[in-house]
C-alpha cells in the first residue's frame, strides 16, 4: 500500500493555519500543561511534527524555548508567518540530524506520528527523537485511537469510511475534520497501543505514563462520542536500554 503525506500541501496548510483548539481538539491540548509540567523538569523543548505552529506557540506560551519541526515547507511557511519570532525548520523525512544529541527536555509529537506509515519508520522517527533528549527529558507523544477512525465527533467524521473498521496497524484509514475549511478526507494511518508500546520498544523508549483523556458534560462544547470513548492518546517516555537494530536487507 502505498502512502503520501497528505499534510505536505500549500492549500492544508492554509486551512490549518486558522485552526487552534476547537471540539475535540481542545481535548487533545486540555491536559498537555498538567502532564508537561509533571514530568518535564527542564524548559528546552522541540515541537515534533509542528505542521503550521499550533504546538509550537503553545509550548511558547507556557515558558518553553521551543522549535518547531515539519517535513512540510508549506506549513514551515505559514508557521513562520504566524509566528515571526519563533524558530521553525524544515527537516527531511522527519530525520531532525541537524540537531546534537541529548540537548531537549522535552520533545513533544501531536499527531505527527498518525500519518507515518510503517513499523520501520516509525521505530527510526522515535529513534531519533530518543537521541535528542537529555538524560532525564522525556517525550510527549499525542495520537489519534483507533476509536477516531470508527465513530463521530464534534471536529470529525468517519460516516463515509466504513471499510476503517477493518483496519489493522498499517492500514490507511480516513476521516474529515470538520473545524477547517478544506474538507478533503485526511488519509492516516491506522496504529494501535500494542503497536505503539513495540515501537517505542525497539526505539529504546520506556513508557512512563498513558493518558486518554475525556471530556465532560459541562465544558462548552456540543460532544458527540467523547464523553464516553477517547479520541486521543497521549504517551509520556523517557529513554530506555540501546534500541532495537533492524537487521540488514541485501
Amino acid at each position: 500500500m502505498v502512502f503520501s503525506n497528505v499534510y505536505d500541501d500549500a492549500r492544508r496548510a492554509e486551512s490549518y493555519a486558522k485552526l487552534e483548539f476547537p471540539g475535540t481538539y481542545y481535548l487533545a491540548y486540555r491536559d498537555l500543561p498538567v502532564i508537561i509540567f509533571d514530568h518535564v523538569k527542564g524548559r528546552k523543548a522541540m515541537d515534533f511534527g509542528c505542521g503550521t505552529g499550533r504546538s509550537t506557540r503553545f509550548l511558547g506560551k507556557l515558558g518553553f524555548s521551543v522549535v518547531g519541526v515539519d517535513v512540510s515547507e508549506d506549513m514551515i511557511r505559514k508557521a513562520r508567518e504566524l509566528d515571526h519570532s519563533g524558530d521553525y525548520r524544515v527537516v527531511e523525512d522527519g530525520n531532525p540530524s541537524q540537531f546534537e544529541d541529548g540537548v531537549f527536555d522535552l520533545v513533544l509529537s501531536v499527531f505527527t506520528f498518525d500519518n507515518i506509515p510503517t513499523m520501520e519508520k516509525k521505530v527510526r522517527n522515535s529513534r531519533e527523537i530518543r537521541r535528542l533528549l537529555k538524560g532525564e527529558g522525556r517525550v510527549v507523544s499525542l495520537v489519534s485511537s483507533p476509536e477516531i477512525y470508527v465513530h463521530e465527533w464534534a471536529s470529525f467524521s468517519t460516516k463515509d469510511f466504513p471499510e476503517n473498521k477493518r483496519a489493522k496497524s498499517g492500514d490507511k484509514v480516513r476521516i474529515v475534520m470538520t473545524d477547517v475549511e478544506d474538507k478533503r478526507p485526511v488519509e492516516d494511518v491506522a496504529w494501535t497501543d500494542e503497536s505503539y508500546r513495540e515501537t517505542y520498544k525497539k526505539a529504546g523508549l520506556e513508557l512512563v505514563k498513558t493518558y486518554k483523556p475525556l471530556a465532560k458534560e459541562s465544558e462548552p462544547y456540543k460532544w458527540v462520542n467523547e464523553t464516553r470513548i477517547a479520541p486521543w492518546v497521549i504517551y509520556v517516555l523517557k529513554k530506555k536500554e540501546k534500541p532495537f537494530e533492524f537487521p540488514e536487507t541485501s
